[in-house]
């Protein structure tokens, strides 16, 4: 390597953020920065870390798409049977991380999972390219895999078998909803000096904020 990782840095200039730039909604703040980033044009800007915690209580992170934000909850969608399915399954609670480089901002989520009605996750399905329904029914999410040539099999196998007719959402495949108990707000700053905003959900349900240490 011609440069040792440990040199590797950037110094945060683009904004600031104060008390008095929040919104005292967390969820409304989310889609204020989610529309800015949006025009900013960033690419997979809907991408997120999501953490599980498996049975063993061993934590596990993996990127996936956010595709909404209704009632106040984060919904994604997922094979059930996957190594994610399996842990939510175990454990409900699960963080969420947004990272836009380009605007030098952070947004954690940490909330419980829950799986959202068949009937919105077969009108999501529907909505998929054709492409994409067929892969939520090849793809054994997880598994071992023998060779790619047995997947590209499979998915031949079912385009032949779905060929002009209405692909059906795999009763394995559907969406889940974070509801979020935690929403930090991270803007970077000059000499690692970054602004930090937490909102964290009572007893009594309202939204507490809190600054914090970078």
């Amino acid at each position: 390597m011609h440069k040792s990782i440990a040199d590797i840095r950037q110094e945060y200039l683009l904004s600031d953020l104060s008390i008095a730039d929040l919104d005292k909604d967390p969820i409304q703040q989310f889609q204020q920065w989610f529309q800015q980033a949006v025009n900013a044009e960033i690419d997979d800007v809907n991408a997120m870390t999501l953490a599980t915690v498996d049975a063993d209580n061993k934590p596990h992170a993996r990127i996936v798409l956010l595709k909404g934000v209704e009632d106040n909850q984060f919904i994604f969608f997922t094979n059930y049977r996957s190594a994610k399915g399996r842990d939510m399954e175990q454990n409900q609670q699960v963080a969420l991380d947004f990272f836009w480089k380009e605007l030098q901002r952070q947004i954690r989520i940490e909330g419980k999972v829950e799986k959202i009605s068949s009937e919105a996750s077969t009108l999501y399905f529907q909505s998929r390219p054709r492409e994409s329904q067929l892969g939520a029914w090849a793809s054994f999410q997880s598994e071992t895999l023998e060779s790619r040539e047995v997947l590209e099999q499979r998915f031949a196998n079912l385009k032949q078998q779905y060929e002009n007719q209405e692909i059906p959402k795999p009763s394995h495949w559907g969406g889940y909803a974070v509801i979020p108990n935690r929403i930090e707000f991270w803007q970077g700053r000059m000499n690692r000096l970054h602004d930090r905003f937490a909102f964290t959900r009572n007893t009594s349900g309202e939204w507490e904020l809190t600054r914090l240490n970078p």
